[in-house]
């Protein structure tokens, strides 16, 4: 074993080829550059290094910038620096020796002594097997009379990587540039049958995503003269993740993991080229950031398919690298959940620092939160590596796409946070905000909103298109719950979604009982559904149970952590249950993500309101959009709010310049002028105002008299709209007492 080369590490490289004390892999240490970066996104150096690719003549460099999904905006990416392909640089790649094992026995081969290089070809001395761990083609070879060999420029998990020419598709002025991918050991007949299976498997499979396979042609080796295989893939300019992520520093030219956002946005691409193969019933069982390439132009594809197997029949050679793999690959075989897994191991790697993640106390396990910043800053990150890397396979993501369309939530969410501009995103499992709650009487306390009407305006989940009995579910429209359910019972087929569809009408109408008994029978057919969490959560509040209501949403967030109805629905829920520091955080988060989530302005302002933060809670009302149709709603209570503790000049002079922008009826105007201007007169009469009584409220000078006779005709307009006598009465008396004295 030989110590890490890592700058202030330590640690010792385990046979795996990785660091056991801060995890990363074997390689020279790099030092920082010169000129630190100015930005926090990662910037690749200009040098070339072993694992770097070359470019053609004339390429155009990443510009650093891409458009993220759902319209979040732009990321900084890492630019690339061209080089040339060319090159004279003399070629670095070899296997380390921690890494050379015989193929038959696993003994330990080509070893140093003494301190002397190990040999990368010899025989095994335990069975006298052969092995080869050298690259088997030089420059200018010519493979299967086309392929000009121009270097070795990588090593992938099963195979030697070159780069060529082709000279059927080259001229004089235009180079075609091509990859050949070889074989470590060309006399192993495992990993020869391994080639040939990869290329039958992967010349059908056509994505951006993912390098494309063109040809399969065979060479003779020159050491033995047997015939070895290469795979022909296409040329992409770029370099690994790995290799990014080791080059990243951060304003001090110190090492750092890579940009949140940036992680992200590469972590979409992986999951759009795994959901691909997937779809073609292909398993790519070895995702590390080994093996994904970064290109010019932004994009991530994958490479290196030495490991991709068959979904239907992966066999019994499975290949997996410590540290990402899942489990129960060894127990259970690869399946669409441990290529889940993987990702979310490289997710975690890339982004925090995750020392000794290939250790065995880390193999399977997350850092706790709280020990990581990142993950305390951004929860619903932490929910998406802590679903995707589950001991469970059966409780990650379902499938990559799945897994993707949260992430992209994810995203849009760290990116509103960095940056304060809300995005528009878009729910592939809830329906947009249609009602709001709250917004009703935000000037009252906690029991100015009524919990148990809060889940007819939280949006609901979207019927599945899929299920039998979608078309009539789609054909269902009624807004009277006791019409719904004699409406879902009549439909001909009671799938799973009509049930679920009848539990949420039950208790829409109030019939708690049988909506409870409904839903346990659905939770049978559907264990882990996180449908059955969130209409036990609907039901909880219903039923004034907002502690179980907490319980029964945080499931849901936990299972969805890129979705904001979740949040939601748990801020209501907590702020219900008395919890206004969770409750304020998540509405926050909510509204500063999408704003068409009224619900959570009006929910983050009450919080605040209480908390004594007016300012930030008119703010919050404040960035309601003028297009909403709780503009007016959200002004009004932006003036309740600068009224709601002892206001000064300012706060009355902006409560009476909003009231005037308003279209609003009589009692409503009548009531709210009263309402300020007795504020007005008793920051008055307090002696407040004996310096600086400049300016005037809703027309009145700020003065007594003045401000009397203004409140007086409030309270008399108020009297006049006012059918219950009682209370005309009593505005009335109110507008006799607050008029000044007069001589009539």
């Amino acid at each position: 074993m030989s110590a890490c080369a890592r700058t202030g590490c330590g640690g010792t490289i385990l046979p795996h080829g990785y660091c056991g004390t801060c995890g990363h892999k074997a390689g020279p240490a790099v030092s920082p550059p010169t000129t630190p970066p100015t930005n926090k996104p990662p910037t690749a150096p200009t040098s070339s290094t072993p694992e770097s690719r070359g470019t053609t003549p004339g390429s155009v460099p990443n510009s650093g910038r891409r458009r993220t999904p759902l319209g979040g905006g732009s990321v900084e990416l890492p630019p690339l620096p061209p080089r040339d392909p060319d090159s004279d640089t003399p070629s670095l790649v070899e296997v380390p020796e921690t890494k050379r094992f015989c193929r038959e026995c696993r003994e330990p081969v080509g070893r140093g002594v003494d301190g002397e290089p190990g040999p990368t070809e010899g025989t095994c001395p335990n069975d006298g097997v052969r092995f080869s761990f050298a690259p088997a083609l030089s420059r200018g070879t010519l493979v299967a009379e086309r392929y000009e060999v121009l270097r070795c420029i990588a090593r992938g998990g099963q195979g030697w990587i070159y780069l060529t020419r082709d000279r059927h598709l080259s001229d004089q002025e235009t180079d075609h540039l091509v990859v050949l991918k070889g074989l470590i050991d060309s006399d192993d007949p495992v990993a020869i049958k391994q080639a040939i299976e990869e290329r039958r498997r992967l010349l059908q499979v056509k994505h951006p995503n993912i390098v494309k396979i063109s040809d399969f042609v065979q060479h003779r080796d020159p050491r033995t003269g047997k015939l070895d295989g290469y795979i022909v893939m296409e040329y992409v300019e770029g370099r690994s993740l790995q290799q990014v992520f080791l080059d990243y520093r951060d304003e001090e030219g110190r090492r750092a993991p890579l940009s949140l956002p940036v992680v992200l946005t590469f972590g979409s691409d992986v999951l759009l080229a795994l959901d691909h193969l997937h779809s073609h019933d292909l398993l790519y069982c070895d995702f590390k950031p080994d093996n994904a390439l970064y290109t010019t132009t932004g994009e991530i594809k994958l490479i290196d398919f030495g490991a991709v197997v068959d979904a239907r029949n992966p066999g019994d050679v499975l290949f997996g690298t410590r540290g990402f793999a899942a489990p129960e690959l060894d127990r259970r075989g690869p399946s669409v959940a441990s290529d889940i897994h993987t990702v979310g191991r490289s997710l975690a790697v890339l982004s925090f620092p995750f020392a000794g993640f290939s250790r065995e106390e880390n193999l399977y396990n997350l850092p706790a939160r709280d020990t990581v910043p990142l993950l305390a800053e951004h929860d619903s990150y932490y929910r998406l590596l802590r679903r995707a890397t589950h001991t469970v396979p059966e409780k990650r993501f379902g499938s990559a796409e799945e897994m993707r369309g949260q992430l992209e939530g994810v995203l849009l969410e760290v990116l509103a946070a960095a940056d304060g501009k809300p995005r528009l995103t878009v729910s592939t499992q809830f329906a947009v905000e249609l009602r709001t709650f709250g917004a009703e009487d935000a000037e009252n306390e906690r029991d100015g909103v009524d919990w148990t009407r809060v889940p007819e305006a939280l949006p609901a989940p979207l019927v599945d298109p899929t299920d039998e009995s979608a078309a009539h579910l789609a054909a269902i429209a009624g807004s009277d719950p006791d019409d719904m359910i004699a409406a879902l019972r009549a439909i001909p087929v009671q799938s799973t979604e009509v049930r679920l569809q009848l539990v949420a009408a039950l208790i829409a109408a109030g019939r708690l009982d049988q909506a409870r008994v409904d839903l346990d029978d659905c939770a049978e057919e559907l264990p882990g559904d996180w449908r059955i969490a969130w209409y036990r959560g609907i039901h909880a509040m219903a039923a004034g149970r907002p502690e179980d209501a907490v319980r029964e949403f945080d499931a849901v967030y936990d299972a969805l952590p890129g979705e904001l109805t979740p949040k939601l629905a748990l801020a209501a829920a907590a702020e219900c249950a008395g919890e206004d520091d969770r409750a304020g955080e998540l509405y926050g988060r909510v509204w500063r993500t999408d704003n068409r989530y009224v619900s959570a302005a009006f929910g983050l302002a009450r919080v605040l309101r209480r908390k004594g933060d007016l300012a930030a809670a008119v703010d919050a009302l404040d960035r309601v959009p003028d297009t909403s149709s709780q503009h007016r709603n959200a002004q009004i209570a932006a003036i309740r709010t600068r009224l709601a503790a002892e206001p000064d000049k300012p706060d009355l002079l902006d409560a009476a310049a909003r009231l005037t922008t308003l279209e609003l009826g009589i009692e409503q105007r009548a009531a709210l002028s009263a309402r300020i201007l007795d504020a007005t007169l008793t920051w008055v009469a307090s002696g407040n105002g004996h310096h600086d009584r400049s300016g005037q409220v809703l027309g009145r000078a700020l003065e007594e008299r003045d401000l009397r006779f203004g409140l007086e005709k409030a309270y008399r307009d108020l009297a006049t709209v006012t059918d219950d006598p009682d209370d005309k009465v009593a505005l009335v008396r109110q507008a006799n007492r607050v008029r000044p004295r007069t001589l009539f």
